[in-house]
């Protein structure tokens, strides 16, 4: 942001000359030429003088930090390396004396940037100081007036400057007085923390903090200034759009992100079954265990952009998406937090993501085309929707199969209790026929089974049951998440049983005659093994979870997780050798 103003407004010839000449006086008075010292001072004194103004009110003030800031530019005129810079260095040896004479109450004292604009037009030459914030603010707001005026600037240009005036102008407002006169001293005078600490008489650490604070502060800001533009812009083009409420909302699946798939296809012409949707994105048969406690996170601690986009091309879709990075950590349980943390206030104190912006465009495009967004932890951390829009109010409508159905903030997208953005829009249907999308599921399905274990944060596929079983061993199994975890794997196994008997009964084109057999022995070995996780489930049922801990609750779970491995192993077999004929 702060080096916009060199393409934005070049500088002028005269300028240049200007600043020709300066170099060649600097370069005199460097050999003790008082002349050629005197000469920059005529040219400069009032430029300065109008700085000094901008922080000493009174005339006698600005006066002394004058006096003083040439005496040490005289006496320090060696130090300045680049002698075409004359001005702005010695605007920083003013700010610097400024600094150093005011008291403390004065320098806590936030100047207002209407207030600063009469010292500005005392300037004789009317330039910028390019060092200066308020400078540059008012630079801006002149030439805006000008222009708008005089005429002189095409609607283009005009907005433009007008969007970065104001934007600095916001930013920086967020700050308090004493960190903006740090930032500004660190950005605009280019002063070192170490310089910094010695003129505000503090710690390098405080002012490390300072900056930091304040640099956090300003992302912030410009993020919301952007979302405030962007809602402005768009404002004359969206109105009010509600698309039907989907019915996945009412579908009984644990995966939500297949609830949320499945609510998306709604929308096409091509429409699916919830049995053929989790199976031919690979939702059927994925296992994602979390190691040491089991926790609540590892159903949906996978990639999503990698696994969702997979999926919605194994059924002849491209998507768009929007995301912040994954995460490493999983997170807290949303069952077992205080209440406050999953509330509309709480997502209010989030920082709001950078990417947010981006993010908003991408679900009002895909809403004007007729097609909902999903998203990730709208009200706890699972998979939605978002199916409508109020630009007035600034609302989405979103939902998802948990019972969930409100309107939220546009501002309030990813800052759930996770803490992370992804947004997926459909943007467009290719054809695709139904031999090209059981062997894109096959190499999904395959792929998860083999992933290795080496993951500290989540352990996949075959994987998993060891990284399962070593919790069990350990007696470190947290209840709710083992018992959520364990609900999910036997839903998604009983949808892969669902997957291959619909294959079976309803795929009857004579290519699939060669897999048929291997289609009928599937089925039974997901149904075997749907049915030995349900054992599991009522022995730990969620919410509540059960004793996994207890030795012989633990023992029993570890023998019948060896079971179901044995199990999958022999499916992955079987898998493997309908891949080979398709």
């Amino acid at each position: 942001m702060f080096s916009l103003h060199n393409e934005l407004f070049p500088s002028k010839a005269e300028a240049r000359e200007e600043e020709q000449e300066d170099s060649v006086l600097v370069e005199k008075a460097r050999t003790g030429d008082r002349e050629a010292f005197g000469e920059l001072v005529r040219r400069h004194r009032a430029k300065v003088y109008g700085y000094a103004q901008s922080f000493a009110r009174e005339p006698f003030l600005a006066e002394d930090i004058v006096q003083d800031a040439l005496i040490r530019a005289f006496l320090h005129l060696g130090t300045l390396a680049d002698s075409r810079r004359f001005l702005p260095w010695l605007h920083r040896i003013v700010r610097n004396q400024a600094y150093t004479k005011l008291k403390a109450a004065t320098l806590n004292k936030e100047q207002s940037f209407s207030a600063l604009q009469a010292a500005y037009q005392t300037e004789a030459a009317g330039e910028t100081d390019w060092e200066s914030l308020d400078s540059i603010l008012y630079r801006l707001g002149r030439e805006r007036e000008r222009s708008e005026r005089e005429h002189t600037a095409t609607p283009e240009e005009a907005l433009m400057r007008r969007e970065l005036l104001e934007s600095i102008t916001q930013m920086f407002r967020c700050l308090r007085p004493r960190e903006r006169q740090i930032v500004e001293s660190h950005f605009f005078d280019h002063l070192s923390p170490q310089e910094i600490a010695g003129l505000f008489r503090m710690s390098e650490a405080n002012v490390y903090q300072i900056l930091s604070r304040s640099r956090k502060k300003l992302v912030q800001e410009k993020i919301r200034v952007a979302v405030d533009q962007y809602v402005s812009n768009r404002r004359e083009f969206m109105k009010k759009v509600e698309l039907k409420k989907p019915e996945a909302f009412g579908k009984h699946v644990w995966t939500t992100a297949a609830a949320a798939m499945y609510g998306l296809t709604e929308y096409t012409e091509r429409r699916f079954s919830l049995e053929m949707l989790m199976g031919l994105t690979g939702h059927a048969f994925r296992l994602n265990v979390i190691p040491g406690n089991v926790h609540i996170a590892g159903p949906t601690m996978f990639p999503f952009d990698e696994v969702l986009t997979e999926g919605m091309r194994n059924l002849g879709f491209e998507t768009k998406i929007v995301r912040t990075r994954m995460l490493t950590d999983h997170g807290p349980n949303a069952n077992q937090v205080d209440s406050f943390l999953l509330s509309a206030e709480a997502r209010e104190k989030r920082k709001l993501p950078e990417n947010l912006p981006e993010a908003l465009a991408l679900v009002h495009d895909s809403i004007d085309r007729g097609y909902p967004v999903l998203a990730w932890d709208l009200f706890i951390p699972e998979f939605g929707l978002i199916y409508g829009y109020d630009a007035e109010a600034r609302q989405f409508q979103a939902g998802d199969n948990c019972s969930h159905n409100a309107s939220i903030p546009y501002e309030h997208l990813g800052r759930g209790l996770i803490g992370e953005l992804f947004v997926l829009a459909i943007d467009k249907q290719v054809e695709i026929d139904q031999k090209t999308m059981l062997t894109r599921a096959l190499e999904t399905i395959l792929k998860h089974y083999r992933e290795e274990a080496g993951d500290p944060v989540c352990s996949y596929g075959l994987a998993a049951y060891a990284t399962w079983r070593d919790a069990f061993a350990q007696k470190g199994v947290e209840p709710n998440g083992n018992a959520y975890t364990l609900a999910v794997a036997e839903d998604a196994r009983r949808y892969g049983y669902l997957f291959w008997r619909e294959i079976e009964k309803t795929w009857t084109d004579t290519q699939f005659d060669g897999i048929r057999p291997l289609v009928h022995k599937a089925a039974d070995l997901y149904g075997q093994i749907s049915d030995e996780y349900k054992v599991l489930t009522r022995m730990f049922p969620f919410p509540a979870g059960g004793e996994p801990n207890d030795p012989q609750e633990s023992e029993e779970a570890i023998r019948i997780l060896g079971r179901i491995e044995a199990l999958e192993q022999e499916a992955v077999s079987l898998l493997e050798e309908m891949q080979k004929q398709l």
